[in-house]
């Protein structure tokens, strides 16, 4: 076996043993989750409920409807207890108040099939006869209606959801459920649709009704209620409801819940969640847990925070299912997706509280009303850099060497900022431009602001003079703030334009995708171009181990859960580097290699899953594993690759992706062939170019294939790699119009080579 290879295998030996041990550690040092089976205990083994506890499902209720006046209830229970931001996103862009409660049974993404946004319908009542298909109601219960195809439609659903499942544990373990109003009755319902006690309204609660069983859920819809009578005119629109009008509905609904809370038992843990959205934007919504008692058990003093999301004041509506399991002392099934809500300790007042909590939601609003116009923006600006770019290295009038200097010299700082404009969406976070007057126009000139920073930092020092290294500052900085970012919690990328967003409440700690793929782009190139010095040096072996040691160090960072936890990301990066350690050494890279290399991504990736599956809390990787093991990973598998197939389009669109991808790996390696000369001039000067740009494209076509955002990694990659290459190109174009003293050699001529060894990884 070639030495190249060895070497390029003994990175992922590295790579899986570091990784593993580190996810081993991490495993092990996990907190245990409230309301699991112990370790060694049997899954099949059944404890009865422990305590009680409310569910207050409030839909529409947000954080700025909260007042020490206005609804002194809140407010009380926020000083005494904690509080958090809901993400109460189901399977819909909005979503619905039966749609969040179908959600609470299910501790997973759940839905109505069919029908539009309103309050949920009344259920079936004893000595009526049920539709066919429907359960008949307990002699003091009720059933909702339609349940059978409810359950069928969410079990065949993206999210496979078990709807029923809160109320067959509650049941399974010798309790009952009690439901007041309509909409609880779709969140505590069992796999039959049935509640084992309904009450209409609070009005007719007894104080015997809140001592009966150990769970209970009240629907309070009168925030939800003023939209519904305010309906919507000719065009489907909401109807405008005063801020006077929804003011009073909150007060109505603050009134509901001290009821609530008046009557209930001492040691009842009360979990308040404004579980669904109103009209057209999604928002999100109040989450409140305390234990009532005179030191607050439980849910003390504090700001909400989950496992699930890692954040600070943040929580999301599965996470309710989980909490109220745990609270109840039950095990929490596969099936609930979530994690039981925590307490984080905070001396800020209760009125701090409130205003940090809405401001999230601004946040959120601020960066989904800008997030699809900066791609945009961005995608048109480099394509308008490269255009103007062409037009100017052709136009023969601006051959006069003063006038083809400055312009060279701007074309290459604006390659520059162009490349630093992504990894400054992620530091705009530092700044908190969602609370200015015009956040959008904040935001941008908090962009432009660090693009500026980091090109400048790129092109102020002795190594802008260097075709490669003002670009290694510029990938330097995206892979380190990056890293460090996801090694400390996630907080800049979190309502980032690069990030994620808790309205869409896919991720909310690790790497999303777009930043994936631009840390993969990035470490990549830091690589490549760190291993220029030694390899032009002579020293081959040292350049192939600085690859080594940044690969290992990127995947870890990567695919760690207790850092970027990114499943697909380490299938991806593995084969990238393995690829560019081979061209550093000047090896060839064969299919049967690259393949070899792709399966060492998929084997250490599975490794990092089973061993945090081991874990008392496992993440989405460990979760992976469990499914693989019981036969159910091919569905995840499934619906994460028709994402990537969505992604692309339609197949008229994939076949010339694919070959203008083909050709694009002919560019990089055979650049005049493909009518290229000016990225071989950066090849004649930097021997590691052409290795850092292969690796970066593998990178990206692994990534497309592996990640359910398909497309979008390869649009990342391009908006990095693709800037860094102009740069350096146009510098290299530079160092030889100055070594020719003139103007640059004819086009049909290629330029003389840089001093040092034969460029690297000729394939």
């Amino acid at each position: 076996m070639a030495r190249g290879l060895k070497i390029s295998v003994i990175l992922v030996a590295v790579s899986a043993l570091v990784a593993g041990l580190t996810a081993l550690m991490t495993a092990r040092a996990a907190p245990a989750r409230a309301g699991t089976s112990p370790a060694g205990a049997s899954p099949n083994e059944v404890t009865a409920p422990t305590g009680r506890t409310v569910i207050i499902g409030v839909p529409g209720l947000m954080w700025r409807d909260v007042g020490e006046r206005t609804t002194p209830t809140l407010w009380r229970l926020t000083g005494q207890g904690a509080g958090g931001a809901l993400s109460v996103r189901t399977t819909k862009v909005n979503t619905c108040p039966t749609d969040g409660w179908l959600t609470v049974s299910a501790g997973q993404r759940a839905r109505l099939p069919q029908g539009d946004c309103v309050l949920p319908a009344a259920p079936i009542l004893p000595g009526t006869v049920p539709p066919p298909g429907s359960a008949a109601p307990p002699a003091e219960g009720a059933t909702a209606p339609g349940w059978a195809e409810i359950k069928n439609d969410n079990g065949r659903g993206e999210y496979h959801a078990r709807t029923g499942l809160l109320g067959d544990t509650v049941r399974g373990a010798g309790g009952c459920t009690t439901a007041v109003g309509p909409g609880a009755v779709f969140g505590l319902a069992d796999g039959a649709g049935r509640v084992d006690r309904y009450v209409p309204s609070l009005d007719k609660v007894t104080p015997q009704d809140w001592t009966r069983c150990p769970l209970s859920a009240v629907d309070v819809d009168e925030v939800f209620r003023v939209y519904v009578d305010a309906g919507v005119d000719a065009d489907g629109d909401q109807e405008p409801v005063t801020a006077a009008e929804r003011a009073k509905a909150a007060s109505a609904a603050d009134r509901r819940i001290a009821q609530v809370v008046s009557a209930v038992p001492p040691g009842t843990t009360v979990l308040v969640a404004g579980l669904a959205d109103i009209g057209v934007a999604p928002h999100l919504r109040v989450a409140l847990a305390h234990t009532q008692g005179p030191a607050g058990g439980r849910y003390g003093p504090g700001m909400l925070t989950s496992p699930a999301t890692r954040q600070p004041g943040m929580v999301t509506l599965t996470d309710l299912t989980a909490t109220t399991l745990a609270s109840l002392g039950l095990s929490q099934p596969k099936q609930a997706i979530g994690s039981p809500w925590r307490v984080q300790p905070t001396e800020r007042t209760t009125a701090e509280r409130v205003e940090s909590l809405e401001d999230a939601d601004v946040a959120a609003q601020a960066i989904r009303s800008v997030q699809g116009v900066f791609f945009w923006v961005l995608g048109g600006a480099q394509l308008l850099l490269y255009g103007l770019a062409a037009l100017a290295l052709r136009r023969r009038r601006w051959n006069e060497p003063g006038t083809r200097a400055r312009i060279l010299a701007g074309t290459r700082i604006v390659a520059l900022v162009g490349s630093a404009a992504p990894v400054a969406s992620i530091l705009a976070g530092l700044l908190p431009w969602w609370q200015s007057a015009h956040p959008a126009p904040a935001l941008i000139c908090a962009v432009v602001g660090f693009a500026g920073l980091v090109a400048g930092v790129a092109v102020a020092g002795p190594w802008r003079r260097s075709v490669t290294a003002p670009g290694l500052v510029v990938v330097g900085v995206t892979a380190l703030v990056l890293a460090v970012d996801v090694m400390t919690g996630s907080r800049l990328q979190l309502n980032a334009l690069m990030g994620y967003t808790a309205l869409v409440a896919g991720r909310f700690y690790g790497f999303g995708n777009q930043a994936f793929s631009l840390f993969a782009v990035a470490t990549i190139m830091s690589a490549a171009w760190l291993a220029e010095y030694p390899l032009r040096a002579g020293r081959k072996w040292l350049a192939v181990g600085i690859v080594a040691l940044v690969g290992v160090a990127a995947v870890a960072v990567d695919g760690l859960p207790a850092w970027g936890s990114d499943f697909g990301g380490v299938i991806a990066m593995v084969p990238a580097f393995a690829v560019l350690g081979l061209l550093v050494a000047g090896k060839r890279v064969s299919p049967v290699r690259l393949a070899l290399f792709c399966l060492a991504g998929a084997a250490l990736v599975l490794l990092i899953s089973y061993l945090n599956a081991r874990g008392a809390n496992p993440t989405h990787m460990g979760r992976f594993w469990q499914d693989l093991v019981n036969g159910d990973a091919w569905e995840t598998v499934t619906r994460k690759f028709q994402a990537m197939l969505r992604s692309l389009g339609y197949w008229p669109f994939i076949i010339p992706l694919a070959g203008a991808v083909g050709f694009l790996f002919f560019a990089l390696v055979r650049p005049i062939k493909a009518r290229t000369p000016l990225l071989e001039r950066a090849y004649e000067h930097s021997v590691t170019m052409r290795p850092a740009l292969l690796s970066a494209l593998t990178m990206g076509v692994a990534g497309t294939l592996v990640n359910d955002s398909g497309v979008v990694i390869l649009s990342v990659t391009f908006s990095l790699a693709t800037p860094l290459m102009l740069a350096a190109s146009v510098r290299a174009l530079e160092l030889d119009r100055g070594s020719a003293g003139t103007s640059s050699p004819p086009r049909s001529e290629s330029p003389s080579p840089a001093p040092g060894p034969p460029p690297a990884g000729r394939s």
